[in-house]
């Protein structure tokens, strides 16, 4: 008897205790949703504010014939995006801006690859080496690009400096091929340091077991850069791709300072036409049409780049 009534009062108890829990534990719950939804909400409301809502209304102004300076805003429909297949400058600057993509991208990976793989080493010097190449990231872009601009004159230090190993240097902001590359290298000067510091640490997180086995094997230094190296750095290298092929379809303050897109549309890129169209011939609403299809094409590139990934990184967690 004694056992069946001890028996019951401990079932009373622990009922009591779910009982007193179970309210405590949804209130737990609440706040722990409450601590989430909050600390989500600045990204989500930025997102919202900064990246959804003007992509929305920027293809809803794509849709329109808006001319601010005449003061109107008209329907029109896919009337903008019939013109760019007829536009010859649209066709120009993209051209322009796959050339500089390919230009940029290849010399910009190549060069920064390379300082990492030099730097690696732990020669003395390093750390300046490293400082020397590293500060432009940090300089102004217009200043940066300012400076280059004298460089690049027919009579500026460039040519002055091979005046002096007896070449005839061109006016490099003249001619449609060297005005392309002077922007190309004023480029990658800038932006190389942040490359070579994300390849530096990749290299760094190579394994030395694995490079001194192939070493025993007898593999040649070139062997061991393509077969081990690499295939351990593709998931930085694919960073670094998007990252860079993304940055040469934005580039605008060195084209705006260096040469206005000039000679001719040699070196007028997608966004520097789409900066005329807005603001210096004020059609915003064909100029809302050209960022749509400048944001399509960023949007391809990276999803292809992302999608093919799985053929060529092959240290990706």
């Amino acid at each position: 008897m004694a056992t069946t009534t001890a028996a019951v009062l401990a079932g009373d108890t622990a009922k009591r205790r779910g009982r007193s829990t179970g309210p405590r534990r949804s209130a737990a719950t609440r706040g722990d949703w409450i601590v989430g939804y909050t600390m989500v909400a600045p990204v989500v409301l930025g997102s919202l504010a900064f990246v959804i809502v003007p992509l929305v209304t920027v293809f809803w102004y794509s849709l329109h014939d808006w001319n601010v300076l005449a003061n109107t805003f008209t329907f029109a429909g896919g009337e903008n995006y019939e013109r760019m297949l007829s536009d010859e400058g649209l066709h120009d600057s993209l051209l322009a801006s796959l050339w500089f993509s390919i230009g940029l991208v290849v010399l910009n990976i190549t060069l920064a690859l390379f300082l990492a793989v030099m730097l690696n080493q732990k020669l003395p010097g390093t750390t300046t080496f490293r400082t020397f190449f590293f500060s432009p990231v940090v300089v102004s872009l217009v200043a940066w690009t300012i400076v280059w601009s004298f460089l690049l004159q027919a009579d500026g230090g460039i040519n002055g400096f091979l005046d002096l190993l007896g070449i005839q240097g061109p006016n490099w902001l003249r001619g449609d091929f060297t005005a392309m590359l002077a922007v190309i290298v004023v480029q990658v000067f800038k932006n190389v340091g942040m490359n070579m510091i994300l390849f530096l640490a990749a290299l760094q997180g190579v394994p030395e077991e694995l490079m001194e086995a192939a070493r025993i094997d007898g593999a040649r230094a070139w062997r061991r850069f393509w077969s081990i190296t690499v295939p351990m750095i593709s998931p930085t290298i694919l960073l670094v791709s998007i990252l860079t092929i993304v940055g040469s379809l934005e580039v605008f303050a060195q084209i705006d300072v260096l040469t206005q897109g000039g000679p001719g549309n040699s070196t007028t890129v997608l966004v520097y036409y789409l900066y005329q169209q807005a603001f210096q011939f004020n059609d915003f609403g064909y100029a809302s049409a050209v960022s749509v299809l400048l944001f399509i094409i960023v949007l391809i590139l990276t999803l292809l780049q992302w999608q093919t990934r799985k053929r060529w990184v092959f240290n990706e967690n």
